[in-house]
């Protein structure tokens, strides 16, 4: 990615598209920037590279610009809420910003959002809450994408789970992970470049153990983390979000043969008096140890990202040529 764009023109674009589908100046504006701001941060694979795609997605009716989130149901400081299949990272943050109100309000902020859409990069959500005071934790279900442990075939979604802790005035910890050992935009980013994985991510469509990232997306059988227990943990956060939301499950978003109409939890959890001080020896220890042989360096959930806002901020936003003029053409 040899062309840098700055954030500003970067987001200003994607606005200018969004506009013309139909979306309000002030959702285009809201989506717009959390799309720029994935990029900005180093997740290309959910921002601008994504952004043709939910674009179509929005031509053939799957997403609806207009709709708003509602809440259906209340219960002290736990929420229902329906997405109306708006823009799922517009229905994210609405849902985490009406956790951390229930956790300013209760200690403890959860809403449990149906019929919703993909929400590009889970991590804003943790951004979100952590900037906001609060330790956030949010999950989303997926398309079968990801085979169980002792199975054959996709019956799992990689199921991305975010924790983010605030840490005052200092970067915050967040941890955004799939559930299958890598997410399907790295596989898709290391496929373009023709890379080999570091260590297998799937099976091929032999049922082979496989580094080859093409392979992988065209069996779309996604290894688990940790093997039994990533599939374990992918089948239980499925169990608990259709089980708080009503919503659909892996399964029943696999049978409609399209991502969408998916569910997801926003927990907040808000503590004045943290303690900050604990948070930081967990760091310093954890980083205080050798490198390893090949010279590795340790770094905390989150750090890197906000390594390469600054760069990125400061340099431009590197994009693939071939979308960005796809997107101006738009």
């Amino acid at each position: 990615m040899s062309l840098r764009i700055p954030y500003p023109q970067l987001q200003q674009e994607l606005k200018r598209v969004l506009l013309s589908l139909s979306f309000s100046e002030e959702r285009a504006e809201h989506c717009a920037t959390i799309f720029a701001q994935n990029s900005r941060d180093g997740v290309y694979t959910h921002g601008l590279n994504r952004f043709p795609t939910f674009a179509q997605a929005v031509r053939q009716g799957l997403i609806h610009p207009a709709a708003e989130p509602e809440c259906v149901e209340q219960n002290g400081a736990l929420e229902r809420w329906d997405g109306n299949l708006a823009p799922g990272m517009y229905s994210a943050w609405v849902c985490m910003e009406r956790a951390v109100f229930l956790a300013k309000e209760h200690g403890i902020g959860c809403v449990a959002l149906r019929n919703t859409n993909h929400w590009m990069r889970g991590g804003t959500y943790g951004w979100q809450a952590a900037e906001a005071g609060c330790i956030g934790i949010c999950f989303t279900n997926t398309i079968a994408n990801v085979t169980p442990w002792g199975g054959k075939e996709a019956r799992l979604g990689n199921n991305p789970l975010v924790i983010a802790v605030p840490r005052g005035e200092k970067p915050p910890v967040v941890l955004d992970m799939a559930v299958s050992q890598y997410s399907y935009g790295k596989l898709s980013t290391y496929a373009t470049r023709q890379e080999s994985l570091p260590v297998p991510g799937g099976y091929d469509q032999q049922g082979k153990l496989t580094t080859n990232a093409a392979d992988i997306l065209a069996s779309e059988r996604a290894l688990p983390i940790g093997f039994w227990k990533g599939s374990g943990l992918s089948l239980v956060l499925d169990v608990l979000l259709t089980a708080l939301s009503g919503g659909r499950s892996t399964a029943a978003i696999t049978r409609s043969g399209t991502e969408a109409g998916v569910s997801q939890c926003f927990i907040a959890l808000h503590q004045p008096n943290m303690h900050a001080a604990l948070i930081e020896e967990i760091l310093s220890y954890t980083k205080s140890g050798a490198p390893s042989e090949t010279g590795g360096q340790v770094f905390y959930p989150g750090e890197q990202s906000f390594a390469t806002r600054q760069d990125n901020l400061a340099h431009g936003i590197p994009v693939e040529e071939d979308i960005w003029q796809q997107v101006q053409q738009m």
